[in-house]
């Protein structure tokens, strides 16, 4: 059973009963959020392998019978000293969230989520998406039992992506226009119809499972913290999400310190790094964003408000990073570490390195860097990505090892 929480609207405060259904607060239209009522108490999961329901206690889901898993979570922090040495720094992780049953960090929100519309009754779950978030609700969907909806831009998903929705049985539907635009209908046919759960980050549940990545990083650098977190930036559920795991373990004492956070968003889609940028309080939503990393090509983020607090309560910054950035990065990252994450993932060694370069990280600072999705869900970047001159090689030929050796 999960310790006491309760369901708050982020702006206003205003309490709503825990198997609330909505998503804004009816007071002020602001988003919801789960609130625990965290007291310095014994640790139960001390000695519990990692995954994200090591950490049942801080979930919101009331009957086990609910949970719904593919053993998410667990994904590995791995240290890089050779990609570190390159940027200049001498302590650099890379958080591989790939390493998630379908690919993604999506999978860590998507137990809980789905978690919870079983708990609530609910038979059908749908959502807007990328790509991330369709291929992870279809698989759990799957799992669970449940009738899968999913609505995405038309021609803007990578193949790898609506592979995955297609063959764990989720009925897709496209828009034209982009992600905002799949969002808006998802928000109007879950107004219209009560029995669509939505399974956007605008689900507060969704976000509980998404703070687990924060306190798996706790563990695996044994109750540290990084100096700085790097991630990359789309809808803002993720880094917000994070921020509040990371509050939770210094509330219950198992850290001392919190890390600052700098999120890190493509030039064509950056209104959060823009209004960061600016100190203003409002983000201006982009019309018609474009980036090659279609993870976080999104305009118009629906958690905005909470990622700017984050940003804004860590001491943060955002940066923004070109596609040929991110394109370089994410060769930098295969080639030197042997980690291959999707364009949007690759934003945030772009973001660090920039930082560095600016002054902004000292060369001492832990750093973590997430990376959100494997590199195999968006394959139709390979052409574009920089690399080494290829060859032709017939071992047919008496001489193929002389030429291999002037070759190489």
């Amino acid at each position: 059973m999960p310790w006491p929480y309760r369901l708050r609207c982020f702006s206003c405060h205003t309490e709503y009963p825990t198997q609330k259904t909505n998503y804004r607060c009816e007071k002020c239209g602001s988003l919801l959020e789960v609130s625990f009522k965290i007291s310095r108490r014994k640790i139960p999961w001390k000695n519990r392998g990692l995954s994200v329901w090591k950490y049942r206690e801080l979930l919101p889901i009331d009957n086990d019978r609910s949970i719904t898993t593919l053993s998410e979570g667990g994904t590995g922090l791995h240290l890089c000293p050779r990609l570190g040495r390159d940027i200049g720094l001498k302590r650099l992780y890379v958080k591989n969230e790939g390493e998630n049953p379908t690919g993604s960090f999506k999978d860590r929100g998507m137990t809980v989520a789905l978690s919870k519309a079983r708990e609530l009754g609910k038979r059908r779950a749908v959502c807007a998406s990328t790509g991330n978030t369709a291929a992870s609700l279809a698989a759990y969907s799957a799992r669970a039992g449940l009738r899968c909806i999913v609505i995405v831009p038309q021609g803007k998903v990578a193949a790898g992506k609506m592979l995955q929705v297609m063959i764990h049985g989720a009925s897709t539907f496209q828009v034209n226009g982009d992600f905002d635009e799949a969002m808006r209908t998802v928000a109007t046919l879950t107004e219209k119809r009560k029995e669509f759960y939505l399974m956007n980050s605008v689900n507060p549940f969704r976000l509980e499972g998404q703070k687990t990545l924060a306190y798996e990083v706790c563990d695996q650098l044994e109750r540290k913290v990084p100096d700085t977190l790097v991630l990359p930036v789309g809808n803002g559920g993720n880094i917000s999400a994070i921020w509040k795991g990371f509050n939770e373990f210094h509330a219950l004492g198992i850290v001392k310190e919190r890390p600052r956070l700098i999120g890190v968003q493509a030039e064509g889609a950056a209104p959060i790094a823009k209004a960061v940028k600016r100190k203003q309080d409002r983000i201006r939503p982009v019309t018609n964003p474009r980036t090659i990393a279609s993870a976080i090509r999104i305009g118009s983020p629906v958690n905005w408000p909470k990622v700017l607090s984050a940003i804004k309560e860590s001491d943060g910054t955002a940066e923004t990073v070109s596609d040929r950035e991110i394109l370089e990065a994410q060769r930098e990252l295969a080639s030197k570490e042997g980690i291959f994450v999707e364009p949007a993932s690759a934003a945030s060694i772009a973001g660090l390195r920039k930082s560095r370069a600016a002054g902004r990280i000292d060369k001492t600072d832990l750093v973590v860097c997430v990376t959100t999705g494997h590199g195999l869900k968006d394959p139709s970047v390979a052409d574009q990505i920089p690399h080494r001159e290829s060859y032709t090689l017939k071992i047919t030929q008496p001489n193929w090892i002389e030429r291999l050796e002037r070759i190489l």
